[in-house]
């Protein structure tokens, strides 16, 4: 199995969960604010289902080998989805639903030779065509979320939270609000992996779960802990590790997410993250 296929299936799977959600929004829940300021949750569907036209876009590029821009401009992509917002819930329901099989006909229909091609969305960096099915799925969980119609953020699968956080680390850097991430087991409380070298600042530790919604904007960090860079604990000082309500405010995260991580294998992995992340 390569990571094509390990994608296509979660994405399937996610997009039948969206669906399924879709289904159950009436006219006035549509028109109800999400959790996304200022888009109702007609705009948060409207996105998604121009998301996967856009995506269809760069499969094309990488097919065809012809630039074909994800969005015809910024403007467009935004003029896309406030003309649609408002639309009743059977209209919104179907076009999530057929651009969603457009999408996966796409996928289907790129040869192997294609996955390496490099496109782009509207900011850089380039990426290998391979990637666009993890764009994809990203949009999927994330915009599911972002309706406030009973699937959050505590509901994404473990596969996606461990390749999301992953990407995110990858392309974080300097950029950090913090020094270290310690990701935590959330039956244990052991630590399952540390990024160091980051920005300035204290160490942030949690559940993989609670850092990626942190990352992504979608809480404050509500069960997070603030905590000194475990290369510099005291043994002496066993309250260094400080309580988020104890000890402030976590810093704001950088804006999330970037299109992809620079520095991807061209050629599509066996699995993503490699194994062994």
């Amino acid at each position: 199995m390569s990571v094509i296929d390990e994608t296509e299936r979660e994405l399937a799977e996610a997009t039948e969960r969206l669906l399924t959600t879709a289904a159950r929004l009436t006219d006035e829940d549509l028109h109800a604010p999400s959790l996304l300021p200022g888009w109702t949750r007609g705009h948060v569907l409207t996105h998604v289902a121009r998301n996967a036209d856009s995506c269809v876009n760069l499969l094309t590029w990488a097919r065809t080998g012809v630039r074909t821009p994800q969005y015809a401009s910024a403007r467009a992509r935004e003029a896309g989805i406030q003309a649609g917002a408002g639309r009743p819930a059977g209209e919104q329901l179907a076009d999530l639903r057929d651009s969603a099989e457009r999408f996966a006909a796409a996928l289907r229909q790129t040869p192997a030779q294609a996955w390496t091609t490099p496109v782009s969305g509207m900011h850089p960096p380039d990426h290998p065509a391979w990637y666009v099915p993890i764009r994809r799925l990203r949009e999927v969980e994330v915009h599911h979320a972002d309706l406030g119609a009973g699937y959050g953020w505590a509901d994404w699968p473990e596969t996606y939270v461990r390749r999301e956080l992953y990407d995110t680390m990858l392309w974080l850097g300097d950029e950090s609000p913090v020094g270290e991430v310690v990701a935590l087991d959330p039956g244990t409380g052991e630590v399952l992996r540390t990024w160091t070298g980051l920005g300035e600042g204290p160490a942030v530790e949690g559940t993989p779960r609670e850092l990626l919604a942190w990352f992504a904007g979608r809480t404050d960090g509500t069960g997070l802990r603030l905590a000194a860079p475990r290369g510099h604990i005291r043994h002496d000082a066993p309250d260094a590790r400080l309580r988020h309500d104890a000890a402030g405010k976590l810093p704001s995260p950088p804006p999330w997410p970037r299109t992809s991580p620079a520095g991807l294998p061209a050629e599509p992995p066996s699995s993503w993250p490699p194994a062994g992340n």
